[in-house]
């Protein structure tokens, strides 16, 4: 079974060009779940189903996000990325005020990943889309509850510091013990 590796942080923080790097240098990532969810509701009438019903939204992406994670368990390679983790979730609803049904937790507590890196707010690279509604200030503060979700789920943050992509995936397998990304 691969090393699960969670690539997490708030809105804009250059999450999914990490990602998007490391695939393209042949590593197994799960990729980003929540554009899809939020397009198809788009296509559906529901401008921000995020905003509207959380709920369904955050159902939506735990039905998505446990298929990955058990689908990460036939993975071949030794280390497999994820765009966002399970606690992603409780997080985002903490951050609205939102009450969910405690199988959020259950599912975030009996599914471990095995390292969780989170990269902060960066102004310079942030920016807002269709899809990306936060304001930066926003964003500052959901970085916040990223890290206070992960905790609550026992796990030990690494933030990966500003920087270029090169020099972000350097610190990840300095973290990961593993020399080399090619």
């Amino acid at each position: 079974m691969p090393k699960k590796i969670v690539i997490t942080g708030g809105p804009g923080t250059g999450k999914t060009s990490l990602i998007n790097h490391l695939d393209s240098k042949g590593y197994n990532c799960m990729h980003e779940i929540s554009r899809d969810v939020i397009l198809k509701a788009q296509e559906e009438g529901i401008d921000q189903l995020f905003l509207e019903d959380p709920i369904l939204f955050s159902k939506k992406l735990l039905e998505g996000r446990l298929v990955q994670f058990e689908e990460g368990n036939t993975c071949k390679n030794n280390i497999l990325f994820y765009d966002r983790g399970l606690p992603d979730i409780t997080a985002y609803m903490d951050y609205l005020g939102t009450n969910y049904p405690d199988y959020f937790n259950d599912e975030c507590l009996g599914k471990k990943y095995h390292k969780v890196f989170i990269l902060p707010p960066w102004e310079d690279i942030y920016l807002q889309d269709n899809e990306r509604y936060e304001t930066f200030i926003e964003a500052k503060n959901i970085y916040s509850y990223l890290i206070a979700s992960y905790k609550k789920y026992n796990y030990e943050i690494h933030e990966i510091p500003l920087g270029s992509i090169e020099y972000r995936i350097e610190y990840i397998f300095d973290q990961i013990n593993t020399n080399s990304i090619d």
